[in-house]
């Protein structure tokens, strides 16, 4: 990928056939990306960038402050959240096949053979948060299929470490990052939507937000309360 720096500041460059640049700030680490048309030449591009540095800056300290959760180790009492709330593990170790079992509203049980190591666990989680996720997002796509009257015709469920989502426009097909299981059901449904109003306009343009405003007009809060989320150890930005 093509990258310059500006102030000590990395910048990620893509090039694609648009009519103006676009720049975005990617949470949690004040990522910069610009997306340039291609006719554009490097020079512009910087003018470009030392003309937005005082508000690429103000949104990379914003960022800064945000909660981060350090590795999970898998032991007792650890925090796990769950569509949106925080829970404790609460590790039982038996001879069985393991399992997850949301307890209550306070405990997730992870049940486990002795001495299964961290790894192991990590999958088993990992395995749980990905079958708990693909019972909610069906309703929510028929949802919105009802209402923008479109089709998704396939979905799938992935850990991706750089978006919360993305779309194949010409297959209708929609990618929905793992990590929404953690959060609010509110916010993994802002991410549905965005990824089907593409469907409609490829590029993150006015007619993009015109769509957005029309279907959700609360999407700019849901994604500032996305954003502002605690974030695991591993960098998301949408």
């Amino acid at each position: 990928m093509e990258q310059i720096t500006i102030s000590n500041i990395k910048i990620d460059v893509v090039r694609k056939d648009i009519k103006n640049i676009h720049l975005a700030v990617y949470p949690p680490t004040g990522r910069v990306r610009i997306a340039a048309p291609l006719r554009v030449n490097e020079d512009a591009i910087r003018l470009f960038t030392i003309s937005k540095l005082g508000w690429i800056k103000r949104h990379q300290r914003k960022f800064e402050g945000q909660e981060r959760i350090p590795p999970r180790e898998y032991k007792n009492r650890e925090s796990h959240y769950f569509q949106g709330r925080r829970y404790l593990l609460n590790i039982i170790e038996a001879d069985a096949p393991p399992k997850v079992v949301l307890k209550n509203k306070t405990y997730i049980d992870l049940y486990l053979r002795p001495k299964t190591p961290i790894a192991k666990r990590h999958e088993i989680m990992k395995e749980w948060y990905r079958k708990e996720l693909k019972k909610i997002i069906p309703k929510l796509i028929e949802k919105w299929e009802k209402r923008m009257n479109l089709k998704v015709k396939e979905w799938q469920v992935k850990l991706m470490k750089i978006k919360w989502g993305s779309c194949n426009i010409e297959k209708k097909r929609i990618w929905l990052n793992l990590e929404l299981t953690k959060k609010p059901i509110h916010c993994l449904e802002y991410i549905i939507v965005h990824e089907m109003v593409h469907y409609l306009e490829r590029h993150h343009n006015e007619r993009f937000l015109y769509y957005m405003d029309t279907y959700l007009p609360n999407w700019k809060q849901l994604k500032t309360e996305l954003n502002k989320l605690p974030v695991s150890h591993a960098d998301w930005r949408y």
